[in-house]
């Protein structure tokens, strides 16, 4: 997605697949609505179900705020809070991050980021959320991981692996990515997927990564879109996933991905999380 400024050595990096043009569409059929789980080679290590009480923030045991309001390196335009109001259990079993237009900190909209650096950081695995996705033009969710040594190597040398970010005005549009030294921002590794007969605000999906050794893919629900490994980098260029990283999610409005917020789009507006699973391989 785009590098948080977590760290005092990253304030000045920027990240994300970024141009539009650089992206490369695949077109398979539409997925199944259901929710495919993944086959028994995977064990499930780590979650998070969001069954807190409505009104309550996310678990502090699991995962920590982004607080900010300074572009986040690619020219965002919302504040990023730890307030209920923009992250919060809904009671229903989902944790809703919400965009919201107001005034804050000099800064027009609200939002959340969080993160599980420093909670949970791991190295491979199958890493999948469940979610039901914004719209709007100008709102850029997105659901991805960094690596736990960018405070000493910095950004894109730590690596980053965008699960799944969308621009709102593209509700049937998901793109999955990876940023590294030689291939990041808008020239990273990625590809987009399109769905047909529906849209992707409209109900639940599972966004997920099958991260191994060499070798990364990524899935909407049961459907395979896109796999990356050392071969299909840039000549010279290298494999930096071979090391533990955390979770991010986030709700950005604006920015250089999505461009301007629309003069129609509705606020609040609500990325609603139904889960955050991570499977590893049994030994």
């Amino acid at each position: 997605m785009t590098l948080p400024r977590l760290l005092p050595v990253a304030l000045a990096l920027t990240g994300l697949a970024c141009d539009p043009a650089a992206n490369r569409v695949n077109r398979p059929n539409n997925p199944t609505p259901s929710t495919p789980q993944p086959s028994t080679d995977w064990a499930l290590v780590w979650q998070d179900e969001f069954d807190g009480e409505a009104g309550t923030p996310p678990s502090s045991e699991r995962w920590v705020h982004d607080v900010g309001g300074h572009g986040w390196g690619n020219e965002q335009l919302e504040f990023n809070t730890d307030r209920a109001d923009n992250a919060a259990h809904d009671g229903a079993g989902h944790l809703v991050i919400t965009a919201r237009r107001e005034r804050y900190g000099n800064r027009e909209y609200t939002s959340a980021r969080i993160r599980t650096q420093g909670r949970y950081e791991p190295t491979y695995g199958r890493v999948e959320a469940r979610i039901q996705l914004p719209v709007g033009r100008g709102i850029w969710p997105a659901f991805w991981m960094l690596g736990a040594n960018i405070a000493s190597v910095d950004w894109p040398e730590c690596g980053e692996i965008d699960i799944m970010e969308y621009r709102g005005q593209l509700p049937s549009i998901v793109r999955g990515s990876l940023h590294g030294p030689g291939y990041s921002a808008g020239n990273n590794l990625g590809q987009e997927h399109v769905v047909s007969g529906t849209k992707l605000n409209e109900g639940f999906h599972v966004y997920a990564v099958e991260w191994e050794p060499d070798r990364i893919r990524w899935f909407l629900d049961d459907t395979m879109f896109f796999e990356a490994t050392p071969a299909k980098l840039p000549a010279g260029a290298r494999w930096v996933f071979d090391s533990p990283q955390f979770i991010i999610l986030n709700v950005a409005v604006g920015g250089t991905f999505v461009g301007p917020v629309g003069r129609d789009t509705v606020f609040p507006q609500e990325m609603k999380v139904d889960y955050v699973r991570v499977y590893a391989r049994p030994t």
